[in-house]
């Protein structure tokens, strides 16, 4: 029983790096060399949720030291994140995530390319319209003929 559990145990410790880091950097790899975007957005997402995951994780750490199977929870979470059955980090993007960074990409690029518009409110709705409309894409049908 001693060396089961020990053999448990190495693999239960070896299956994070693996689940979080290294199967996920080789699909990311495989998404890169893909045609298909679809899977680009998964691991793009995976890698932002994963670091901001690590982020919180330090910040709390002397919290979560007191939970004794936050290991296991964390091993889950990141599962659900990785694997395609579930495309846990594509969901978590699309639903908390997108809404959030696009508001504040699209002010801030704004504010860096137009500093001295942002002090004219007159013509601010319209340059915000139109700067809008130029990042945001656009489908084949509304593409313009030049």
């Amino acid at each position: 029983m001693g060396k089961l559990w020990t053999l448990i145990s190495q693999l239960h410790s070896i299956a994070g790096p693996v689940v979080t880091l290294l199967y996920p950097l080789y699909a990311s790899v495989v998404a890169i060399e893909s045609q298909s975007k679809l899977d680009d957005e998964q691991w793009l997402a995976y890698w932002i949720i994963y670091s901001f995951l690590s982020l919180a994780e330090m910040v709390f750490q002397p919290v979560l030291e007191w939970i004794p199977i936050w290991y296991d929870v964390k091993l889950l979470t990141a599962a659900w994140l990785v694997l395609p059955q579930f495309e846990g980090a594509s969901y978590l993007y699309e639903r908390f995530v997108r809404e959030h960074i696009r508001k504040y990409v699209t002010e801030r690029e704004h504010l860096q390319y137009h500093p001295q518009q942002s002090k004219r409110s007159a013509n601010d709705n319209k340059t915000k319209k139109k700067f809008v409309e130029f990042v945001t894409p656009k489908k084949q049908g509304d593409q313009e003929a030049y």
